[in-house]
């Protein structure tokens, strides 16, 4: 079995340094520097007990693999870059092998859902940070995340099993479950303070409008008939806690990382745009992530740094 992962970044990247020091066959599909960095040199994980170094293949484009049926294909980039990479996956020959949605949001598996019939969800919790080409920061221990798995649509779990086999036996905690989206949609409860974190970084006085992002997401989930699984924090506190990594700067929110990276595109659209999607669905004003899914639009389209956001202008501009 070779596990396949599409975004080497934070997640993807810690995934494929510690599979590959596990003995398990990876590829990676990177681009840019980190494509680069990884076929040149291979990827360093700092992590709080040590750095981790590993060597893999790593192509740019999924044509350039010649897929396997018993292939697992991990999808670690941001969803608004999922629908293209999906496709080069069709294009590649990619039909019956298990595709895994390790992703913020609650839109990749629909998405997966129009071209794939096996597909699974994942809820991901592994703070994680990727700045530098060639070196991920992942700040769990002992366990290096948090994977809950399950089928999205109809059919069997052989493979989710199978992804829990390898994933605990590479040093994190796996769970398999009958239902995913519960957990995915009780993670985006927490996503939504992505664009919030983008923005304003850890400065005071923003605990009214996290708490308005939630509000409003929790009234949508009533009204769509929504459920959210109990994600059981203190349990999970005592499998995997975050601890300092010596030397590494925590630069925040996933959406945090892509405006200091320079992205081009950032996740919001995906995050809190899906909650503003299900009010506009469901007729519940949903005024506070409309706001702030424009507001890390308007940053990242600016170029602006992560925590440049004026704290006066959102108060004139969203007063609560």
């Amino acid at each position: 079995m070779r596990i396949v992962i599409y975004g080497v970044g934070a997640i993807g990247g810690t995934l494929a340094v510690k599979l590959a020091r596990a003995d398990t066959e990876v590829i990676g599909i990177a681009r840019g520097a980190q494509f680069n960095a990884i076929a040149e040199k291979g990827l360093n994980l700092r992590t709080p007990a040590g750095d981790e170094h590993a060597r893999f293949p790593v192509v740019r484009d999924p044509t350039e693999i010649a897929f396997a049926p018993t292939d697992l294909i991990f999808l670690t980039m941001k969803t608004q870059d999922t629908l293209a990479a999906l496709c080069r996956l069709r294009e590649a020959g990619v039909a019956d092998q298990a595709i895994f949605c390790l992703q913020n949001g609650v839109a990749n598996e629909e998405f997966a859902l129009r071209l794939f019939s096996n597909v699974f969800g994942v809820m991901v919790v592994m703070p994680t940070t990727f700045i530098k080409p060639g070196e991920v920061v992942d700040f769990f221990s002992p366990k290096a995340g948090l994977l809950d798995v399950g089928r999205y649509g109809h059919g069997d779990d052989k493979a989710a099993l199978a992804f829990k086999s390898v994933l605990d036996a590479a040093g994190f905690a796996a769970f398999v479950h009958n239902d995913i989206m519960p957990f995915k949609y009780a993670k985006l409860l927490m996503n939504l303070n992505n664009a919030v974190d983008a923005a304003f970084g850890e400065e005071a006085g923003l605990e009214p409008y996290l708490i308005a992002l939630r509000q409003e997401a929790e009234a949508v989930y009533a009204s769509a008939g929504i459920v959210v699984a109990d994600l059981d924090w203190d349990g999970r506190k005592r499998i995997a806690q975050s601890l300092e990594v010596p030397g590494a700067d925590r630069v925040g929110s996933s959406s945090a990382q892509s405006l200091a990276r320079g992205a081009s595109s950032i996740e919001t659209d995906y995050l809190n745009g899906e909650i503003v999607r299900l009010g506009r669905l469901h007729g519940v004003p949903t005024p506070v992530n409309s706001y702030f899914m424009a507001l890390a639009h308007r940053l990242v389209s600016t170029g602006a740094r992560a925590g440049s956001g004026d704290l006066a202008t959102l108060r004139r501009e969203l007063p609560l």
